[in-house]
């Protein structure tokens, strides 16, 4: 997992939780980095894992609530950091179904060894979407999250159903539904 997902991690861990958070649930960890992250090192998933349980468990907040405000947070990192692959689209159901063809392919040129979701379109109209998104990582509520932040772009809304099509949430259905 490339570390800019660790560092913006724990920027958004210590605004909202304070620097003593960030100690406590490095130390509760088992990290093989100790810690210690550069947004362009890769570091091992079980690492963001173990952050994210034991943020959790120090704050009553779930794992996937978690998630979710993260990637909200990480969306505006996107906005700051790549405002251009942002300006490539007019409608966030455009955005939403390029993910895989253009969005990811992108990532790749900038971090070549980013293990990516898969996203696969089932079905698109002008204010709809179907999409399964397949990870071993089962962190679809960051997916959820990003997906609430581009709506948000464009000024617009949507509806956004997750379905679990494996229980431990590594294949999942979005159906978005543009108001």
């Amino acid at each position: 997992m490339k570390g800019i997902v660790f560092t913006e991690f724990l920027d958004l861990v210590e605004e909202k939780f304070g620097l003593e958070m960030v100690d406590k649930i490095i130390s509760q960890s088992k990290l093989e980095s100790e810690g210690v992250y550069t947004s362009i090192g890769t570091y091992s998933f079980s690492e963001m894992l173990q952050l994210v349980t034991n943020l959790s468990n120090n704050t009553g907040i779930s794992t996937d609530d978690l998630l979710l405000v993260y990637a909200e947070h990480f969306f505006s990192v996107i906005e700051s950091s790549y405002p251009g692959l942002l300006a490539t689209y007019n409608d966030p159901i455009e955005m939403l179904a390029s993910i895989e063809n253009h969005i990811h392919i992108e990532v790749q040129k900038i971090y070549p060894d980013a293990e990516l979701p898969t996203f696969i379109i089932e079905e698109k109209t002008e204010n709809s979407l179907i999409m399964i998104y397949k990870s071993s990582r089962a962190m679809h509520h960051f997916g959820l999250g990003l997906m609430n932040k581009t709506f948000e772009h464009f000024n617009s809304s949507a509806s956004i159903v997750l379905e679990k099509i494996k229980e431990d949430g590594t294949e999942v259905k979005f159906i978005v539904k543009k108001n």
